[in-house]
């Protein structure tokens, strides 16, 4: 009996520590990597479907870069400075490349279809931002 409850503890110890190695292990912004933002502004009378965007949008354009691809990102608008303003963006998405080069060299041969999928979610001009992290 004693050395079943032993096994229990070492089994479990085991658990909670793969647990916490696999949940550590995601990736990360880098200091260098270069970051694309799309931001949709918060636009009186406009429409943003977030449910399109965030599962099938955002997908396709993972899938269109590949491995290139270093992290994405989705920010919902919440809430703008005060409790009394509105959010000033409705969504933020976010691209993250080792490179700039390759950003250009995975979006511009699928700008088309990329740009083209924008009416199917929204009805509002995104802001593109392109920066490096530097922390």
């Amino acid at each position: 009996m004693k050395a079943k409850f032993v096994l229990l503890i070492i089994g479990v110890a085991i658990l909670l520590a793969s647990w916490q190695t696999s949940t550590g292990d995601a990736p990360k912004a880098k200091k260098g990597m270069v970051k694309i933002a799309i931001m949709y502004p918060n636009e009186e009378g406009k429409t943003f479907n977030m449910d399109y965007y965030s599962e099938k949008h955002m997908p396709m354009c993972a899938r269109l870069f590949g491995d290139s691809l270093q992290l994405m990102e989705i920010d919902k608008g919440v809430g703008g400075r005060t409790p009394d303003e509105p959010v000033p963006y409705v969504a933020i998405g976010y691209f993250y490349f080792n490179k700039l080069s390759e950003y250009q060299n995975s979006f511009g041969p699928n700008a088309e279809q990329i740009l083209g999928d924008i009416p199917n979610y929204t009805d509002i001009q995104p802001v593109v931002q392109i920066s490096e992290v530097v922390h």
